[in-house]
C-alpha cells in the first residue's frame, strides 16, 4: 500500500500561465498557458524543436523565462525545486552510461535534497530507495553499474529516482523509446498507480498510441500551447495536423 497526495478537482499541480522562453533573442516557447490537476496523466505532444523540451526545462528551473509565471502546486517554482516537487526522467542519450556508479547510486541521488551537505543517507533514505526499486521491479540489480543495465531496466531505474524523491510532479521525456515489451506494460501500470496517488505526469512522447492508451489529457504544442484539455475533445486530426504544420494526420 502506498501512501496518496492530496488530490482531486481544484488542486493545481502545475500551473503555466503566458509562459516566454527565448535563447538569445530566439523565441522557444511564446505565451504558453496550462493547468493540470492533481492525479493526472498528461501527454505532450509536438514536433521536434516544438518547444517540448524548452517547457520541461522551465518546469525544472533549468532556463528562466523572459515573462509569464510557473507555479508547482500553488508555489513559486522557486520554492517548489527547495520541496523537491518536480522529479525529472530523462531520455537515455542524455546520460553518461560509463560513469563508475551503481543503480542503487542512482536511485539514491532522488534523496539528495532531504539530505544534510555530507549527503550521508540516513535509514529513511535507504528506505526510500528499496522501495522505489521494488516498485520498478529493480532490486535485485540494485548493486549492478547502471550502463550495464538494459535500456528497459535504464528507464525504470530513473522512475525509481523520481519515486524516492517523493515528486508529487513526474516529467518524462519520452519513457518508451528503446524498451521491451514488458517494461512498457510494467511502467503504464506504474504511471496509472502514480495517478492514483494524486502524483501529475507530463510526458513528452512521439507514439501517439500511448496518448489514447493511457493519458487523460493531452497537451498539443508548437512554439506555444495550440491546445490542451480531455483526450477525447483535444485529440482530434484536426488539432494534430496543426500542431505538426499542417500535415494531415489521423488519431489512431
Amino acid at each position: 500500500m502506498h501512501a496518496s497526495l492530496p488530490s482531486g478537482p481544484g488542486l493545481e499541480r502545475i500551473s503555466v500561465r503566458n509562459l516566454c522562453v527565448d535563447y538569445h533573442g530566439v523565441v522557444a516557447v511564446h505565451d504558453a498557458s496550462l493547468h493540470l490537476d492533481a492525479g493526472t496523466i498528461c501527454a505532450l505532444v509536438g514536433m521536434n524543436g516544438a518547444g517540448k523540451s524548452t517547457l520541461f526545462k522551465a518546469l525544472m528551473g533549468f532556463v528562466r523565462p523572459s515573462a509569464g509565471t510557473i507555479r508547482i502546486n500553488g508555489q513559486p517554482l522557486r520554492q517548489a525545486r527547495r520541496s523537491q516537487a518536480v522529479a525529472y526522467v530523462p531520455q537515455t542519450e542524455s546520460v553518461d552510461w560509463n560513469f563508475p556508479i551503481n543503480v542503487f547510486e542512482v536511485v539514491m541521488m532522488g534523496r539528495y535534497g532531504a539530505m544534510n551537505v555530507l549527503r550521508i543517507p540516513r535509514p529513511a533514505d535507504r528506505n526510500a530507495v528499496r522501495e522505489a526499486l521494488e516498485r520498478v521491479e529493480l532490486w535485485p540489480l540494485r548493486d549492478r553499474q547502471i550502463g550495464a543495465l538494459s535500456g528497459g531496466q535504464r528507464k525504470r531505474a530513473f522512475v525509481a529516482r523520481a519515486l524516492a524523491q517523493g515528486a508529487s510532479v513526474m516529467l518524462l521525456d519520452e519513457p518508451f523509446t528503446g524498451v521491451d515489451i514488458r517494461t512498457e506494460k510494467l511502467m503504464i501500470e506504474l504511471f496509472q498507480q502514480f495517478r492514483r496517488e494524486g502524483r501529475t505526469l507530463m510526458i513528452s512522447t512521439h507514439d501517439l498510441s500511448h496518448v489514447t492508451t493511457f493519458c487523460d489529457q493531452v497537451v498539443l504544442i508548437n512554439k506555444t500551447v495550440l491546445a490542451y484539455g480531455d483526450t477525447a475533445s483535444v485529440f482530434t486530426s484536426e488539432n494534430l495536423a496543426l500542431t505538426f504544420g499542417g500535415l494531415r494526420l489521423d488519431t489512431p
